[in-house]
């Protein structure tokens, strides 16, 4: 009965080590725009005024975005390079050597027949030598260009504007998006109502796909098992 439970548990922790193991990483969602506008809904203020401060119109300057559920475009200009490179190497050697001491100026020698047949002396050596040599190499680079017209999520106390967008396209038998989320500053977006990705702040950029050519890039779960930190070798 022992036994039997105990092949149980081993079970349940194998399957759910094999089902962290093809866990993805959960997409970040981007608030739709009904969302937004239902977090900050334009407040009118009954003060016998046909101005209202929410439905302002701007006569004298540039069309930017300035409140919540404005739209601005961002263009993607991204791309990074790193590199590292690493290279250890050690050596040590040691040898010992004693020479046969002499008495009375004749070398000692014995010999025994429980040992060996042969005469023996005190005259030893040893020698001893390690080496240990590592060099690694590690590099990657990313590039993504184009555009996202995102909505103002939140105006915060300081001016700065929190700005969420998404862009779907479907091709053939795919489709791949892109998300963008973060913050900006008023005073960097430019006449044409853009701003560039490089200065979006605290900015999260996802890329990708689902679909035939997604699904063929993608490991399976046993192989995703067995590259995953959960696989003791």
């Amino acid at each position: 009965m022992q036994y039997a439970l105990k092949i149980k548990i081993m079970i349940g922790v194998v399957w759910i080590l094999l089902l962290s193991g093809c866990a993805s990483a959960p997409a970040h969602k981007i608030a739709t725009a009904e969302e937004i506008f239902a977090m900050s809904p334009p407040q009118r203020i009954d003060n016998g005024s046909i101005f209202q401060p929410s439905s302002g119109m701007v006569l004298y300057e540039d069309i930017k975005a300035r409140n919540v559920g404005d739209m601005i475009t961002i263009i993607l200009s991204e791309q990074t390079n790193a590199s590292k490179s690493a290279s250890t190497s050690t050596s040590k050697d040691n040898a010992v050597d004693v020479t046969n001491p002499t008495l009375l100026g004749l070398p000692t020698a014995f010999s025994s027949s429980l040992l060996s047949s042969r005469d023996m002396s005190l005259a030893s050596s040893l020698e001893s030598s390690k080496s240990f040599s590592g060099e690694g190499d590690s590099a990657q680079s990313n590039q993504l260009s184009g555009s996202v017209t995102a909505l103002v999520t939140g105006v915060l106390p300081n001016g700065y504007l929190r700005v969420e967008g998404e862009k779907n396209i479907s091709i053939n038998q795919g489709e791949e998006y892109v998300r963008i989320k973060g913050i900006i500053r008023p005073v960097d977006i430019r006449s044409n109502n853009s701003i560039l990705s490089t200065q979006v702040a605290n900015a999260v950029i996802s890329y990708g796909g689902n679909g035939v050519i997604a699904n063929s890039n993608d490991m399976g779960w046993l192989g995703k098992f067995f590259n995953s930190k959960w696989w003791p070798f």
